[in-house]
């Protein structure tokens, strides 16, 4: 069994136990106080809860942004003039791509809600390694560790259209 797997495994086991206890303590951590713990606690009951209590707040705040685009499709105005009508057909596409957007983040919170759950947050998903604490803080959504994902955007880089 690698590293990784028991690190995981053992997770596993005492996220169960530690979750209640997490609970009251995460509200007065700081990411200084996440990164400040040893490597060898990566990924513990704590540090899972900051980061599924950091994903609901951002779903919180992702759904009152969408439910905001929302009103704003709805509030359908005639304009007579054709620069208000053209600025106002500007603005809908505007908010339909923010709300596509919106969409997909909020996509990938729910999913990393669920490696949260799965005990698979916080590693990397084609390596299995660690993604690592600093990157989480950044990108709390992130599936993949920055070696992984700076291979990726180079082959991407490559294969663009120019």
């Amino acid at each position: 069994m690698t590293k990784t797997v028991a690190k995981k495994s053992a997770a596993k086991r005492s996220y169960a136990k530690a979750k209640d206890a997490a609970t009251t303590d995460v509200s007065k951590l700081t990411e200084d106080d996440i990164r400040a713990m040893s490597e060898d606690d990566y990924m513990n009951p704590v540090q899972l809860e900051f980061f599924r209590q950091r994903l609901l707040k951002i779903r919180e705040e992702v759904l009152a942004r969408e439910m905001d685009v929302k009103a704003r499709l709805n509030a359908r105005e005639t304009f007579a003039d054709p620069a208000d009508r053209a600025s106002a057909e500007e603005e809908h596409w505007l908010d339909l791509r923010l709300r596509e957007r919106e969409s997909l983040l909020l996509r990938k919170v729910d999913e990393a809600l669920r490696r949260i759950v799965d005990h698979e947050y916080g590693y990397c998903e084609e390596t299995g390694e660690p993604i690592g604490i600093p990157r989480l803080l950044a990108r709390p959504t992130a599936t993949v560790c920055v070696d992984v994902k700076g291979h990726n955007e180079h082959i991407e880089a490559q294969y663009r259209d120019r």
